[in-house]
């Protein structure tokens, strides 16, 4: 074997370990980001099914209380609002925005039931509360779930030199769940 075919043969060689490692690396990261954006999709998912639980519990919660509470009609229409907004946001950040109103409208409702001991040690309005708090509680761990994969998946998004081929792809980064400024004030409960 001559040198200038020896010379040849390497070339191919590298040119084809080059070709091979380039398209590991291109077939590997793009799995990557379809998994994780899967990921994050299926979060969502457990969220939304979760606030839908919590959407569908509200008519219920709502017509108990005003049986008791009819001077509170502000705050029950409130709840109603923020629960119709909710059932009208398509995207991630209108149901965020939608639920995080729907939050604050509902711990308003649970002080107003603070004014009413009648209602609170009535049976259904109880049972409707204990649903409430283990929906709310199942929506926190959710929407925890949820920001893990969205942190996961920016990460991986945002790093290099996936991130040339995440913008490439059309990757683009995920919205977090975050809590409303209006969470982190306490209800105050006054008679």
């Amino acid at each position: 074997m001559t040198s200038g075919k020896r010379n040849l043969l390497i070339a191919v060689v590298i040119i084809l370990v080059l070709a091979g490692s380039l398209y590991s690396f291109f077939k590997g990261t793009y799995n990557q980001f379809v998994t994780l954006d899967e990921t994050v999709k299926s979060s969502w998912a457990q969220v939304e099914n979760q606030l839908q639980r919590r959407y569908d519990l509200i008519p219920n919660l709502v017509e108990t209380v005003k049986g008791y509470a009819k001077q509170e009609k502000d705050v029950l229409v409130e709840v109603t609002n923020a629960r119709a907004r909710v059932g009208g946001a398509t995207t991630v950040p209108d149901k965020i925005g939608a639920n995080n109103e729907l939050s604050g409208a509902l711990s308003r409702l649970l002080v107003v039931v603070e004014r009413y001991p009648d209602l609170k040690s009535n049976q259904n309005f109880l049972r409707l509360q204990d649903e409430l708090a283990g929906t709310e509680n199942r929506v926190s761990v959710e929407r925890r779930r949820y920001n893990e994969a969205v942190q996961v998946y920016n990460v991986a998004i945002r790093s290099f030199p996936a991130n040339l081929l995440a913008g490439m792809y059309g990757f683009e980064k995920a919205v977090f769940f975050e809590a409303p400024a209006a969470a982190k004030t306490t209800p105050q409960v006054k008679f």
